[in-house]
């Protein structure tokens, strides 16, 4: 009889055991996304040679766990070019894509002779940096701004530099969330041409590229469980003549980063009316509030036709024209 009751004790315990494990809830994990731009080339149009001007633009996301260890990490890079002519006119530019996006498109493979292509050396360093704090990370670049031999051997033999200084902003950056490590990290960027304008022999020419960026954590239903929306306006100014007025190496700051000196509040509408202009990145926090517990097709039918946000979301203090900011946040959250 002691026997079967002892029988009947562990398997009670077994089973109680199971239920417990069943029941754990995935550790919450903090989240933040960092941006690094700045212009990276410059040249003078010079005759029949049109001037250019390419902005470099790294962005990371990252999930971290109590420690500050690296779960997960997504990374993906822009070189947006555009360029301007000898008589000070901007040209209209094609279509803008990530070089993520761009997949073997990128030709690493083809014209770099690389042994893989850019997205599969981005993704053999995110693998590898999971697992480590900001500082080791740090120290896996090299002095020649490359990774060291462990990151090489991992597979990523291409310059890491620009990819750590933005993992160092996302790890800043990185908030308390209810994400765990069983969601999926993604970006969404989107970049397009715009008010871009003709130089005279009073003002200088420009020829823009904005950018819109929102990084998500979507869980196994496809909805967002936190996101985080910026942005960058990359201004490539020239005088009458196609001289480039813009430095080589200059800092982008995002809207984000610029906070109140966006001056949103200051110059912006009041479209809903609500004797309240909030700043761009109030704004934004708005938009990312809307978009938490959404489907990839929820968030885009959060716009209307104007460009603008449905009325709940201007009444949640996101007034601006949001379509650029949905088209960034239906790529971030639909998960293949």
């Amino acid at each position: 009889m002691k026997k079967l009751l002892s029988i009947v004790l562990c398997v009670v315990m077994l089973l109680s055991a199971m239920v417990l494990s069943g029941c754990t809830k995935a550790e919450p994990l903090k989240f933040g996304m960092g941006v690094h731009s700045y212009i990276e080339k410059v040249t003078n149009a010079d005759g029949d040679t049109n001037g250019s001007g390419e902005a470099a633009t790294t962005v990371a996301a990252v999930l971290l766990d109590k420690d500050g260890k690296i779960v997960k990490c997504a990374i993906d890079t822009m070189a947006n070019k555009v360029a301007f002519t000898s008589e000070g006119k901007f040209v209209e530019a094609g279509e803008f894509k990530t070089k993520y996006e761009l997949g073997n498109d990128y030709n690493m493979k083809a014209f770099g002779g690389a042994k893989k292509e850019w997205f599969e050396q981005v993704d053999a360093l995110t693998a590898l940096v999971a697992g480590k704090t900001i500082d080791e990370v740090k120290a896996l670049v090299a002095k020649d701004y490359k990774g060291t031999e462990d990151v090489i051997n991992a597979g990523c033999t291409i310059y890491i530099s620009d990819f750590v200084l933005a993992i160092e902003k996302a790890v800043k950056n990185a908030v308390e969330s209810e994400a765990t490590k069983d969601d999926t990290l993604k970006l969404g960027i989107v970049s397009a041409q715009a008010d871009s304008k003709d130089a005279t022999e009073e003002a200088e020419g420009v020829n823009e590229v904005d950018t819109t960026i929102v990084a998500a954590v979507v869980n196994k239903d496809g909805k967002v469980v936190v996101s985080s929306t910026d942005a960058l306006q990359a201004k490539f100014k020239f005088d009458a003549k196609g001289a480039a007025t813009v430095e080589k190496g200059a800092a982008i700051t995002t809207k984000k980063e610029l906070g109140t000196n966006y001056n949103m509040a200051k110059y912006g509408q009041d479209l809903n009316k609500d004797g309240v202009v909030k700043e761009w990145f109030e704004q934004a926090a708005a938009f990312d509030a809307a978009c938490a517990g959404k489907t990839a097709s929820e968030i885009s039918a959060l716009a209307i036709d104007t460009g603008y946000g449905v009325e709940s979301l201007q009444t949640a203090g996101c007034t601006m024209h949001v379509s650029d900011m949905i088209k960034a946040a239906v790529k971030a959250a639909t998960v293949a």
